[in-house]
């Protein structure tokens, strides 16, 4: 248990994200945080749990690092490919290695590659509703959610579409231990699954460099700046790190935010009558019930923050949930609105790191709320019991069943 004890209140103030409690409703022990102890010491490092200063962390790259130093990612993911892997996620480079990564791969990851795979997105949207048609009650994310991301990249990469449940099957081995602290008993089943995914990448790359295809994976493999170009390896870290971070985040944000739907349903009549209101309901989703929970980052240097001497190297993590839902910063926080204005979260990041697949998911998600708004008006909750996936840094629901 990752705890802190207050003098002169009655109860420890608890930072556990492994309890049952914070797994089925994080927000209250983060608000209480937030007010007490805003820059809360826990085993992990340092929780930063208001607006301003986690916009502070996320956007000044010269004094917070992203990531964890390779000693500290060795203990714990131990030393087989899941370190391999991580070690080269692009999210894991500092200045000036990142900055050389990151403008190799924006080159094959534009706003109009972006745009123009709309009308694709609607289309795998369709089909797969359609293959659920005349069932009444339905898991919206096995049916829909879970598949349409990992298709959509499928496409983009240019790998066939027939391998996507393979590769969905090693994207939530490797998702599962992206955490700050280790998680001994998954580790088999993720080293196994970023073994295989790394080896199959490998030969996609061999066999777009004979001949190359009208997809990210020949553009990223072209891509040069300053006469640099990806290595193999880098190339094979890119491609599966936007299945890793572009598959299960987008699954949890639909999931999650049909949850806010149902629960607020006069929210869900707005965007029925009014389809146009897609956009900001996105970004009500995401601010009101983020993917990512929790971001690393660390000091580069010695530092004041928050009233607190930080020492160089040591973590911090950035809560992404409680910030989003601090009420210095939104009015009525724990309200969902889909009409809210000035709605800037921080859920894409900031600065350097800010999120690259940014556009594709919020594209993918006003899609999926736009088509079940539109084809299933009066849809409501079935009954169940809402279970939440046991991560440390992500948050979504197991599985969302709907009555049509």
């Amino acid at each position: 248990m990752v705890e802190a004890k207050l003098a002169g209140l009655g109860s420890p103030l608890t930072f556990d994200p492994t309890s049952p409690e914070y797994i089925a409703d994080p927000y209250p022990i983060l608000r209480r945080i937030q007010e007490e102890e805003p820059l809360h010491r826990t085993k992990m490092g340092w929780l930063v749990t208001r607006y301003e200063h986690a916009a502070i962390v996320l956007r000044e790259s010269r004094v917070w690092g992203s990531g964890m130093t390779p000693e500290r990612r060795r203990s714990v993911l131990g030393s087989g490919p899941m370190f391999e892997y991580a070690s080269r996620r692009m999210n894991n480079y500092n200045p000036p290695e990142h900055t050389r990564l990151r403008s190799l791969v924006t080159k094959g990851f534009t706003a109009k590659r972006v745009e123009a795979l709309r009308p694709r997105i609607q289309k795998i949207t369709d089909d797969l509703l359609n293959a659920a048609k005349g069932i009444r009650e339905f898991d919206v994310l096995e049916t829909l959610a879970h598949p349409l991301p990992c298709q959509v990249i499928c496409e983009m990469v240019g790998v066939p579409l027939s391998d996507s449940p393979k590769l969905s099957q090693w994207t939530g081995a490797v998702h599962s231990v992206l955490a700050p602290v280790a998680q001994p008993e998954r580790m088999p089943a993720a080293n196994e699954a970023a073994s295989e995914f790394m080896t199959y990448i490998r030969a996609l790359v061999v066999k777009r460099r004979a001949a190359p295809g009208d997809d990210l994976l020949t553009a990223l493999i072209a891509a040069e700046e300053g006469g640099e170009r990806l290595t193999e390896e880098e190339l094979v870290a890119t491609v599966l790190f936007m299945f890793t971070a572009g598959h299960a985040t987008t699954r949890d944000l639909v999931g999650s935010g049909l949850l806010a739907f149902m629960n607020n349903r006069d929210q869900w009549e707005s965007l029925v009558s009014d389809p146009s209101l897609a956009p900001s309901a996105v970004e009500e989703c995401l601010r009101y019930c983020p993917s990512v929970q929790l971001t690393p980052r660390r000091a580069l240097q010695e530092t004041m923050f928050a009233g607190t001497a930080i020492a160089a190297g040591e973590p911090l993590l950035v809560s992404i949930a409680a910030s989003n839902r601090d009420l210095r910063r939104f009015p009525d926080p724990d309200r969902f609105d889909i009409r809210r204005a000035d709605n800037e979260h921080l859920t894409f990041g900031g600065g350097i790191h800010y999120c690259l697949g940014a556009m594709l998911a919020r594209a993918e998600a006003q899609i999926i709320f736009g088509t079940l708004a539109r084809r299933y008006p009066k849809m409501e909750l079935a009954q169940q019991t809402i279970e939440w996936r046991d991560t440390i840094m992500f948050r979504g629901p197991k599985a969302v069943r709907i009555t049509t």
